[in-house]
């Protein structure tokens, strides 16, 4: 049986929700599925994703194929430098503690290079935070210069009116 590592859709229109399953090749997108390894929700910033690491890698070592959007959730999770290292393994090239320590090195790598993005992300955020707020004052400032300028011309137009009544009253 070919197996294939896809997306099932879940979730409402407008707003999906996947779950990463095997299933037949020959099976639809949404229906039977072998075994629900994880999900992936896209409607997050950034793109949350729940993997079971250890199934996910047994699967691809058995030789299921991933799909295209699969294949890169993944490569980022680290399923296929694990595949790779494990295959140096095989083949003798260093032993298996050497290895782990180097995929520890990876995942460690990957992981401070995510905080600092995330540094990054909060810069951003605080120097819109900062723009919104010069833009809000601006606008107040406008707000009420256009106020005043409607306060100075609004007396000098209600005066002539004001006499316009008094005038008929007298006669």
């Amino acid at each position: 049986m070919a197996t294939k590592i896809r997306l099932q859709r879940n979730g409402r229109k407008s707003y999906a929700f996947y779950s990463i399953v095997i299933a037949d090749v020959r099976a639809p997108r949404d229906g039977k599925f072998t075994e629900k390894i994880g999900t992936y929700n896209p409607n997050t910033n950034p793109a949350t994703v729940d993997l079971n690491f250890e199934r996910a890698l047994h699967w691809v070592m058995c030789g299921a194929q991933p799909t295209d959007t699969v294949r890169n959730i993944l490569s980022k999770e680290g399923v296929y430098m694990k595949k790779h290292l494990l295959g140096g393994v095989a083949k003798g090239a260093f032993t298996e503690a050497e290895a782990e320590a180097k995929f520890e090195a990876w995942k460690n790598n990957k992981q401070s290079g995510l905080a600092t993005l995330k540094a990054k992300l909060d810069d951003e955020k605080k120097v819109n935070e900062e723009i919104a707020k010069k833009v809000a004052e601006k606008k107040a400032a406008e707000a009420a210069a256009k106020a005043e300028a409607e306060a100075a011309n609004a007396p000098a137009e209600e005066a002539p009116a004001a006499e316009t009544t008094e005038a008929p009253a007298e006669a």
